[in-house]
């Protein structure tokens, strides 16, 4: 089974995480499943950017971006070459390492 290595975050892991998960699990539900609680404003269908990761290692294995991801990563803050939308990621064989970015463009969130 795959590992999903976590980076730690100052606000949302702050140890980071590591979860051993099924081949094809999503990596939104992933993180959630274990706590870790990555903006996800439109609810993980693909219509925001707010769930967006960078993959530093594994980016290979997962499935491949669909046109309306790469036009919602368009929106995102600190976009890499190896960036996703969580909520679109199929989890391959190989482990994953996932940087969650420090800022969001959640216009939806409440601050407080």
């Amino acid at each position: 089974m795959p590992k999903v290595i976590f980076l730690p975050h100052e606000e949302i892991c702050p140890e980071g995480a590591v979860v051993e998960v099924a081949e094809g699990a999503n990596l939104l539900g992933t993180a959630l499943a274990a706590g870790v609680e990555i903006d996800h404003a439109c609810g993980g269908v693909g219509a925001c950017a707010t769930c967006h990761v960078v993959i530093q290692e594994g980016f290979d294995s997962l499935n491949e971006s669909s046109d309306q991801e790469e036009d919602m990563l368009d929106k995102a803050w600190g976009i890499t070459m190896e960036s996703r939308l969580s909520c679109q990621c199929q989890i391959g064989k190989e482990d994953l390492v996932v940087e969650i970015p420090r800022y969001t463009l959640n216009h939806a969130k409440e601050n407080g």
